[in-house]
């Protein structure tokens, strides 16, 4: 019997290796950049969805200074703080995210017309 190697089945999860990553389904963050209406030709440009550890006040800092237009960071109770810019600036703001590094370009979602 010694010459015969006897396997004993174990127990096997097919969720394994995908509650070892942290990279799996469903978990993937996203920044959305919303444009919403005001009276007449007058619109508000909002961005949610960074990350905690950036400071939004200094990005709010030099979005403002690169499309020459007001805005402020509005503490929301559902999704925490948000950046609000005057004006249609959705492109703007998505092309600046990926160049200053913030945020990779798939994980941006642009809504609104």
């Amino acid at each position: 019997m010694s010459e015969l190697d006897v396997q004993i089945p174990t127990a096997f999860d097919p969720f394994a290796e995908a509650n070892a990553e942290d990279s799996g389904a469903g978990t993937k963050e996203y920044v959305h950049i919303r444009i919403q209406q005001r009276n007449g030709r007058k619109s508000l440009t909002t961005v949610q969805g960074l990350k905690k550890e950036f400071s939004y006040n200094k990005i709010l800092k030099d979005l403002k200074k690169e499309f020459c237009c007001n805005g402020t960071v509005v503490q929301d109770p559902e999704q925490g703080q948000v950046i609000q810019l005057q004006g249609d600036q959705r492109k703007n703001v998505s092309s600046f995210l990926v160049q200053a590094g913030i945020v990779k370009k798939d994980n941006i979602k642009i809504h609104g017309f």
